[in-house]
């Protein structure tokens, strides 16, 4: 074997440090050739070995009576009853988003159906979670249009419809978006399929769409900040043909239906690479394969390029020695290649060739699970207490609510974001029960009366002031978003994006916020399956707003529980689960009318928010609870509002009034949490009270469902408009913002 000089100016190129190069040093006892240095350098990239977060994300709770599969996987694993398995799993495309958006956003939804269907799920389902600067600036438009273009174009054409999610816009996202896109699947509880290579000789057969020269070094890029002219990057995007994974999903779905394969694998970040070395690592095998077997769309490409490009709609599988006529034969009818590119090997190695001649040699183990393990600095920010400090004799009152109102209903955070899911085929399969636009949707699943819902939330803002509480917070409300759908929370997924790790007050966050996901975890019983951690999201030293994305998946036994957040019926009652308190730091209303974030967010209690979710969950399984809204960016008003537009009918009104004595703002536009706005018949209210009064959760009659106005009355505040002047202001907002 060739032995390349590796200089240190090369070294670095690869986003290796000094002292991971001497590690490497070690453990090959030599130094590595160019080919060797590329793998090393993808595979322990932050992107790949999470060496800044991994120590951290071990105190998570993982387990629970439902987990079939934890983090380690492609995905985890949930046992749902009459021998089904729901998979699922979140995942960011930030980086190639910001640099290339439609094929970064269109990737990042190719890549992580990919991780379902690996498992021998079929995906049914997308959410996704889209973070975004202020559409006043024509860049930050241009970035939203073309990410959720790019959302839309993969995930209509894959047959995978997005069915929900959220989007919010800030200043510090402006030069780093976030796109963040959940997937679940359904499989057959018995026909699961894992990643650990096995059986000595078993042939190794890639399959799926050729290899190109796109995606070299896309995950040394997703692991590094970016500064002015990011966008010189492109060809380290990948590009997506989603009608081939489409193809790619039939027929792997069609082989797993036999007895052919011992394990399967996507090429995704790190391509052959990754996928060698983590199939091998864990089956505790090795893998020996001839890089002159690989399909290629592009001529002459070299070792290194072959093993680091990361061309999508690829996938590696370990088949039962035999079978191979077998396999191709499924992947021909499909018009996929597979060719059989090495065999299970023992003794740990990863041995690559090309045409016979070895190019590389490496312990699979050591790429892909002996990465280093990195206790990096942590520092409170130096302004945190005074960033959390709200003097409310600051603030003016509203002069007029009924404008305040209305301000923040057109807010981009608060207003319509039907503009963004119009473009996506949510009806797609016809199993969507409830919709984009509620809290939760609702999905029908196959062959019964049982159903799933699904819903992404993270609060930006209360994690920027304080990440441990708005991390929690993040976990409380996208559980309570699905309770308010019908749903009992299962368990969460989560995508963890933040600045870079080598910065002291980034690392603090991140510790933080994995504190309070792993304490609202425990307090909800709901555990982590996995993830994904995006760190390095910030240009020219300005970081992203730290921002842990929650995926909370929940299951209903009948499909008659689902509920969405809209007032039925004229003349049922609406109360209020929870109470509001004089909150308002962190909140939406100061971000709209002020432009501050500043302040403590809002307080959690977990075992009321628990409480709270119970008596909802009870409510609506009775029967007596007609519709469902969480309480939460900006506050009951909003929350009201909410409830009386955006349903299949025509927008109803409401009459309300408030008896807190509370400040009039918070009372309307604070953000207190564990509050759930219902409505039920008249009749039903005294056993709402009464199951309230059981588990010790507050409640109030608030008002009346009905007409065309929607008034509020408060001791010292009030306001009553037209239910067609809260709509217009409502569905103008995305409009609005963009200049339309």
């Amino acid at each position: 074997m060739t032995v390349s000089v590796i200089s240190p100016d090369l070294v670095e190129s690869h986003g290796l440090t000094v002292e991971e190069y001497d590690r490497i040093l070690a453990i090959l006892g030599r130094e590595p050739n160019l080919v060797e240095l590329g793998m090393f350098g993808a595979m322990w990239s932050e992107h790949c070995s999470y060496k800044s977060s991994r120590v951290y994300l071990a105190t998570l709770p993982t387990e629970g009576p439902r987990v079939l599969q934890g983090p380690g996987e492609n995905a985890g694993i949930l046992d749902i009853g009459d021998g089904l398995a729901l998979v699922f799993k979140m995942e960011s495309h930030n980086h190639p988003s910001f640099i290339e958006p439609y094929q970064g956003a269109a990737t990042g939804v190719g890549g992580i159906i990919r991780d379902i269907f690996t498992m021998g799920a079929r995906p049914i389902a997308l959410c996704d979670s889209l973070r975004f600067g202020p559409l006043t600036d024509p860049k930050n438009r241009h970035l939203f249009c073309s990410v959720v273009a790019g959302i839309a174009g993969y995930g209509n054409a894959v047959g995978v419809p997005t069915v929900g999610g959220e989007a919010y816009f800030a200043e510090p996202y402006s030069s780093n978006p976030l796109v963040n896109v959940m997937c679940v699947g359904i499989a057959k509880k018995d026909r699961l399929f894992f990643a650990g290579a096995g059986g000595i000789g078993n042939p190794i057969i890639y399959v799926g769409a050729k290899t190109g020269r796109d995606g070299i070094h896309g995950a040394t890029m997703a692991s590094d900040v970016f500064d002015e002219g990011a966008e010189a990057r492109r060809p380290t995007v990948q590009v997506g043909d989603p009608f081939r994974e489409k193809l790619l999903i039939e027929a792997c779905l069609e082989l797993m239906e036999g007895d052919d394969l011992v394990a399967v694998q996507d090429m995704g970040a790190a391509g052959l690479t990754c996928a060698t070395a983590e199939m091998a690592s864990r089956g505790g095998t090795g893998i020996e394969m001839d890089l002159a077997s690989v399909p290629r769309r592009e001529l002459e490409m070299t070792p290194y390029e072959l093993m680091l490009s990361e061309s999508q709609e690829r996938m590696l599988v370990v088949a039962k020695k035999g079978s191979e006529d077998r396999v191709r034969g499924v992947f021909e009818k499909w018009d996929l290649d597979a060719a059989v590119i090495g065999q299970v090997t023992e003794g740990g190695l990863l041995r690559v060739l090309d045409h016979g001649r070895l190019v590389a040699e490496i312990p699979a183990s050591a790429l892909a699970s002996e990465a280093p393990v990195y206790h990096r600095p942590i520092a409170r920010p130096e302004d945190a207490d005074e960033r959390r400090r709200l003097d409310l004799q600051t603030i003016p009152l509203p002069d007029d609510y009924a404008a305040a109102l209305l301000e923040l209903l057109q807010s981009p955070n608060l207003c319509c974001k039907e503009r963004i899911w119009e473009r996506y085929d949510h009806m797609l399969f016809l199993g969507t029960i409830v919709g984009p636009g509620s809290d939760a949707v609702v999905l029908r699943l196959p062959g019964g009366k049982r159903a799933i819902a699904l819903s992404t939330d993270g609060n930006s803002r209360y994690c920027a002031l304080d990440p441990y509480r708005g991390a929690m917070i993040a976990v409380a409300e996208a559980a309570r978003n699905v309770v308010c759908a019908g749903g009992e929370p299962l368990a969460i997924t989560n995508c963890l994006n933040f600045g870079s790790p080598e910065r002291a007050e980034i690392m603090w966050q991140f510790v933080e916020a994995v504190k309070g996901i792993g304490e609202a975890c425990r307090a909800l019983q709901t555990p982590v399956t996995g993830g994904n951690v995006s760190l390095y999201n910030e240009t020219s030293g300005n970081a992203i707003f730290p921002t842990p994305i929650i995926g909370v998946v929940g299951l209903l036994d009948d499909v008659a529980y689902a509920t969405g957040q809209w007032f039925k019926s004229e003349g049922d009652l609406v109360a209020l689960l929870g109470e509001t308190r004089e909150e308002l730091g962190a909140s939406e209303y100061l971000a709209t009318r002020f432009g501050l974030v500043q302040g403590e967010p809002p307080s959690l209690d977990l075992a009321r928010e628990r409480n709270v979710q119970r008596v909802c969950l009870e409510g609506i399984r009775s029967g007596m609870i007609r519709s469902a809204h969480d309480c939460s960016d900006g506050g009951l008003a909003v929350a009201l509002a909410e409830a009386c537009l955006g349903g299949q009918g025509t927008p109803i009104g409401v009459d309300v009034i408030l008896s807190e004595t509370i400040r009039p703002d918070a009372l309307l536009f604070g953000e207190s949490q564990s509050r759930i706005v219902v409505s039920l018949k008249e009749s039903d209210w005294p056993r709402l009270e009464k199951m309230a009064e059981a588990h010790q959760v507050p409640v109030q009659r608030l008002g009346t469902v009905g007409g065309t106005r929607f008034r509020l009355s408060g001791p010292t505040c009030g306001l009553d408009l037209s239910i067609e002047e809260v709509e217009r202001a409502w569905k103008s907002g995305l409009a609005s913002s963009m200049g339309a």
